[in-house]
């Protein structure tokens, strides 16, 4: 259940980010839902293996680097997925920055109305 609320939340920042952003177009609640689903899946298996590569750029840049590889996720389910379009890199940088701190609030919303035991 927890699972579920999470992606159906980070599905509906997607669309905030959407109305709050130009650069960042969603078509539907349905393509949110992908996206989101796509984001997680990218986030999860491709991610940590760039900051790995990438870390002496990230350990020069004191871990501005990280950022740019967060848009370059977004930039890329943008790529994959037909309900999800993004301007360019910029637009994907602040997109990924809007829907990250969204993400985090997210989360903590979620280990309130889910405490661990």
């Amino acid at each position: 259940m927890k699972t579920l609320t999470r992606w159906l939340l980070l599905a509906g920042a997607l669309l905030l980010v959407a109305h709050l952003y130009p650069g960042v177009v969603v078509k539907s609640f349905t393509a949110a839902l992908v996206a989101a689903l796509v984001l997680g899946l990218l986030n999860t298996l491709l991610r940590p293996i760039l900051v790995l590569l990438t870390l002496p750029v990230t350990i020069l840049s004191l871990g501005l680097f990280l950022f740019v590889i967060n848009a370059l996720m977004f930039w890329a389910a943008a790529y994959l997925l037909d309900g999800l379009a993004v301007a360019g890199f910029g637009a994907a940088l602040i997109g990924s920055l809007i829907y990250s701190l969204c993400g985090m609030v997210i989360d903590v919303i979620i280990e309130r109305l889910f405490p661990s035991d």
